[in-house]
């Protein structure tokens, strides 16, 4: 595992990648140590033990800024604050709970209020040793695929996500946590994401910042802009894609209907 670095010698951009490597590595060695045999045990572990080591660490090298973390208790004075981070300690619980899955990803990002939005923020994909950063080292973006491919639940297929891939000729692909969603599209396996009805900010916002840094289309589904530190933490509706379908699935989704 990669040092802790020296409190106050990393800028943002870098502490969010280390940070979630960091609580990446710490959850596979979970994994291994506990295994899949009560795998509800795993997810809780794997929730507390990422939460409480991301905590630790915001807390000591930058003890001055809030923090919204899915399995922290939300502290309403986040709203005046001037920076807080905006943290899933572990995104996709569910798919790192089952046998070698790897769509499971760990978020850090920054919100400013100066700023007006977010300004660092890193993904881990620790099931394939890769975290993608607002720091830069994006690779180019991968052709759009033939069809293109629009990220979707596992579970099911939302309604309007295989409407609007019919209307632009795209393919519904079946993929675990919303960071994987997301970077699925800089990693080639994807070409967008798009999410209908409220989202927590700790789901979105990493995923949205690293996205939009690489050179994606990052918007709301009407192509408004997202907004994070609000009242209820909640993003309510997404879309990340390939710029060249930015606005075709924008046009899709007005014909759609979004009620």
């Amino acid at each position: 595992m990669t040092p802790a670095p020296t409190a106050g010698t990393y800028d943002d951009a870098e502490l969010a990648r280390d940070l979630a490597t960091r609580a990446g590595h710490l959850l596979l060695q979970l994994r291994a140590r506990m295994g899949y045999g009560d795998p509800d045990a795993l997810r809780a572990a794997g929730d507390q033990h990422s939460h409480e080591f991301l905590a630790a660490e915001l807390a000591t090298h930058r003890p001055g800024d809030a923090v919204l973390s899915e399995e922290g208790a939300d502290d309403l004075s986040r709203l005046d604050a001037d920076r807080l981070w905006i943290v899933d300690p572990l995104d996709g619980t569910s798919e790192f709970g089952e046998t070698d899955r790897t769509d499971w990803a760990v978020h850090v990002a920054l919100w400013e209020r100066a700023a007006g939005g977010l300004t660092a923020a890193a993904v881990a994909l620790p099931a394939r040793r890769t975290t993608l950063s607002t720091d830069g080292g994006f690779p180019p973006l991968p052709p759009v695929g033939t069809p293109p491919r629009i990220a979707m639940s596992r579970s099911r297929a939302p309604a309007f996500v295989v409407d609007v891939a019919e209307q632009v000729g795209a393919v519904p692909t079946p993929i675990g946590s919303a960071g994987m969603k997301a970077m699925a599209i800089l990693l080639g396996e994807a070409d967008a994401y798009l999410h209908r009805g409220r989202m927590k900010e700790w789901d979105s916002a990493a995923p949205a910042a690293v996205a939009a840094a690489a050179g994606l289309h990052v918007s709301r589904l009407d192509g408004s802009p997202l907004t994070f530190n609000t009242e209820h933490r909640l993003t309510l509706d997404l879309l990340i894609c390939q710029p060249s379908l930015a606005e075709p699935l924008l046009a899709a989704l007005a014909r759609t209907g979004r009620d």
